[in-house]
């Protein structure tokens, strides 16, 4: 997103979003008025602002990716609408506080991310925005290409997600990357205003993202390993790094490319230009040559409608919307040289609109993905409980009826662990159930019943029991399972909230004033590092 947007808009981030456009944005549940009784005084210092139907919120994005490492710190506003508690919350204004310098993520020979020398970036840059970690409510950092693929990628991501704030989340994943540039680079905004299809194209170090956007939604997403980053050169003009996917190309066109040795900048040309017209092919939903198929790092665009708009966003940007000319040694300059050729020629699908934001897309769509609130029907018996961090989504397959009975409950519930390998009473999870219908006492009994006889181990161990339910029966559930069942654990119970199977969901700290929790919904993808799969790097 940018900055201080008029429009009224809903919070547009949906992290961890399927292709084919379902999926979840994260939301904030507004409790009831008989839970006042949690409310400390001493708490009253949170660091957000709450006036009558106003929240405020500071924000920070963390983008790790293949080539650059940036922070964005951020403000928004958000306002209840209507007059009943259950209204919904929309951003009404987006302030970007402080963009940090732009960092070349630092790599060790081992390859590994530096975690000493990206932590005191990140330190840096909370000191030059007047923050400290407590005075972030909420926020995602990301890694994204290449940086994904190192070996402590997600122990970096589980650092940072501790100490950055009491409420930022990890996160990583192609698919997501694509839907958070989408937002950032305005793409999204642009769909919604203008009615158009708008194909997101994000260009990175290591990775190409595209994003199909239609009416302020984003449809699909795709990724592929087309970037420009994935050949470094020193100062002396010889070569530093070659990315399995560099390797790869230059072996199918015959360049000659080593490590240690000059690379003329013919032989960079055409690499880069066998890499654009992979993603031009892709751009153009057409089939690709089995090199290029190689590229793909998800199942490519399957969507067939009509392409009105590109928009570029990522670090390559920078150059197809001529904002920067240096030649940083890689083949982000002869790359989008390829693709400002192949615009020329009218090969692109549809014409360009430069979009608002370019490099900083991903990291400005990770600051502001977090906020969407709606309803009063929420269950949560200690707030003291809260943050929980990370948990897996289980959703049971129930058939779609109002009868679900109890014995079904367990069942599915059951083979939903085995699903995941998890073992109940020792994995820590999110259940998510589909409600429809009546919630008559009788049914909710029923399911609260089913619930508890699920998770034996989980009861018997006093492990929280967390519920996101789909329909408005949060705090119905809640009550049940704690006053009528009579179970002493904590329980969890929010609603109005449609998950999907490999989500990942955190619950945030109790927000005092405003009574709302934050709730993200996310992906936690980090892929296996193999031997085969790294890059060649110069000792």
């Amino acid at each position: 997103m940018h900055d201080t947007d008029e429009e009224h808009d809903h919070v547009d981030g949906l992290p961890g979003m399927p292709l084919g456009g379902g999926g979840s944005a994260g939301y904030i549940h507004d409790h009831g008025e008989d839970d006042d009784e949690w409310f400390d005084p001493a708490t009253l210092t949170e660091a957000y602002a709450y006036s009558g139907d106003s929240i405020e919120l500071t924000t920070v994005g963390i983008d790790v990716g293949s080539s650059t490492s940036h922070l964005i710190f951020s403000k928004l506003m958000l306002r209840r609408l209507g007059q009943h508690l259950s209204s919904r919350y929309v951003v009404v204004s987006r302030e970007v506080i402080h963009s940090s310098p732009i960092l070349l993520t630092p790599y060790t020979p081992e390859y590994t991310i530096d975690a000493e020398q990206l932590g005191a970036f990140v330190r840096r840059a909370y000191a030059e925005a007047g923050l400290s970690p407590g005075d972030v409510d909420t926020g995602a950092i990301i890694l994204t290409g290449e940086a994904l693929k190192r070996s402590n990628a997600r122990a970096i991501a589980d650092l940072f997600a501790s100490e950055a704030g009491k409420f930022v989340c990890a996160s990583a994943g192609h698919n997501l990357e694509a839907v958070m540039a989408a937002h950032g680079s305005g793409a999204v905004a642009l769909s919604r205003e203008s009615g158009q299809t708008i194909l997101n194209v994000d260009i990175g170090g290591g990775t190409s993202k595209l994003a199909i956007v239609h009416g302020g939604e984003v449809l699909e997403t795709a990724s592929l390993e087309v970037g420009g980053r994935l050949i470094a050169i020193g100062q002396d003009g010889r070569v530093t790094r070659i990315e399995p996917a560099a390797r790869m190309m230059a072996d199918a066109l015959g360049v000659p490319l080593h490590l240690n040795e000059p690379l003329a900048d013919a032989d960079r040309a055409r690499i880069a230009e066998g890499f654009a017209a992979c993603l031009l092919a892709a751009m153009r939903r057409e089939t690709l040559s089995d090199l290029g198929r190689q590229l793909w790092v998800t199942p490519p665009l399957a969507s067939t409608l009509p392409i009105d708009t590109v928009t570029w966003s990522g670090g390559v940007s920078e150059y197809l919307y001529d904002q920067e000319t240096r030649d940083f040694g890689d083949l982000a300059l002869p790359l989008a040289a390829a693709m400002q050729g192949h615009a020329a020629r009218g090969k692109l699908p549809a014409p360009i609109h430069e979009g608002s934001q370019r490099i900083r897309a991903t990291v400005i769509g990770a600051s502001q993905f977090t906020v969407q609130v709606s309803g009063n029907t929420i269950s949560i018996s200690d707030p003291r409980t809260l943050p929980i961090h990370n948990l897996q989504v289980l959703f049971p397959r129930l058939p779609v009826r109002e009868d679900v009975g109890k014995e079904q409950l367990v069942a599915a519930i059951a083979d939903a662990f085995r699903r995941f390998d998890l073992t109940e009473g020792e994995d820590p999870v999110a259940l998510a159930l589909s409600w429809a219908g009546t919630p008559s006492y009788a049914r909710l009994r029923e399911l609260a019943d089913g619930i508890v006889a699920a998770l034996p181990r989980s009861v018997a161990a006093g492990r929280p029991i967390v519920l996101v339910f789909s329909g408005d029966v949060g705090k119905n559930v809640g009550a049940i399972l704690r006053e009528d069942v009579g179970i002493t654990n904590d329980v969890i119970s929010i609603d109005g909230i449609e998950l999907q199977e490999m989500d990942f969901v955190d619950i945030g700290e109790l927000l005092v004033q405003a009574k709302v929790v934050p709730v993200v919904i996310k992906s936690l993808v980090f892929p296996h590092v193999v031997a085969d799969s790294r890059a060649e790097l110069a000792r």
